[in-house]
């Protein structure tokens, strides 16, 4: 077999993913344009839903172990009185109701009974594994597994305002949670809270940890950063060359000021690994310093 050539292009993507693209489509077609394999991602986007997007390049992929885990910002529509199979508007309609003209403060009611540690059923359209196969490939297959209920954490749930479309109830909404969070689970539950049912439609991501959309190009414009953008919000620490020279053999230190994990960098402010604490020391997670001098 042959040996995969190391990776040559170093950075980090942050990409706003238009509709009809799977977060895989857009890690296909960056490694075209940037002519490099090793590309990953910071979290995974449905092919219908648009917005933030973060892609490690080359050796940044090791990074976005660091970045998988942040919180995340949505935004999307509310359609009240109707269930879809997919829980949003790319589904089949499975049932009806009528749930007459909601109210603004009726829907906020609602919404704050989803806000804070909750636990949520994920539903059998994402891609977590069950028996080493992920829930949308048995529901394809028309398998329905029992899901156990996981805690997540919805920081705010804000109901922007409430219309009426041809007898339809539909409302905007802007939700900040935990990782692991299904925002179109949130919309369906809310339907229930409400007396009927509820799916939802439109849903962008406008932020991921502190990248929000204004940080983002298109795919065909996307724009390599320095890898230590990619820890932008982690403490940072100045190595002078004596101590680089220790880092690139993975060397430990005892443990610097500020709070751990600590992203390491140079006197020239590029990244050359990310520490840990390990008692009253520092020690490598992630040294890059090599692979990418």
């Amino acid at each position: 077999m042959a040996k995969r050539r190391p990776p040559t292009v170093h950075g980090l993507a942050l990409i706003d993913k238009p509709a009809g693209m799977t977060s895989h489509d857009v890690v296909s077609k960056l490694r075209k344009l940037l002519n490099e394999r090793r590309i990953g991602h910071a979290g995974t986007l449905d092919p219908d839903a648009t917005g933030v997007m973060v892609v490690g390049v080359g050796y940044v992929t090791r990074l976005m172990q660091f970045l998988s885990g942040m919180d995340k910002t949505y935004t999307c529509e509310v359609v009240f009185g109707s269930e879809t199979n997919t829980l949003d508007d790319s589904g089949t309609v499975t049932a009806t109701f009528d749930m007459g003209e909601l109210t603004l403060d009726a829907v906020r009611a609602a919404a704050t009974k989803l806000t804070g540690p909750i636990m949520q059923v994920p539903p059998m359209v994402s891609a977590l594994k069950v028996d080493g196969k992920r829930l949308h490939e048995l529901a394809r297959e028309g398998i329905e597994v029992e899901r156990k209920p996981r805690p997540v954490t919805v920081h705010s749930f804000d109901v922007h305002s409430v219309r009426v479309e041809g007898g339809v109830t539909i409302a905007n909404i802007e939700v900040r949670c935990s990782s692991g969070t299904y925002v179109r689970t949130l919309a369906a539950d809310l339907g229930t809270l409400l007396g009927g049912y509820a799916h939802l439609r439109n849903l962008r991501r406008t932020t991921v940890g502190d990248f929000t959309l204004a940080d983002c190009t298109s795919i065909e414009n996307a724009q390599l950063l320095e890898p230590i953008t990619a820890l932008r919000s982690m403490t940072r620490v100045v190595a002078d060359a004596d101590t680089a020279v220790k880092i690139r053999h993975g060397r430990s230190f005892p443990a610097w000021d500020g709070s751990a994990p600590w992203a390491v960098v140079d006197e020239a402010g590029a990244l050359l690994a990310v520490y840990e604490a390990d008692g009253p020391h520092a020690k490598p997670l992630v040294v890059l310093a090599e692979a990418i001098a």
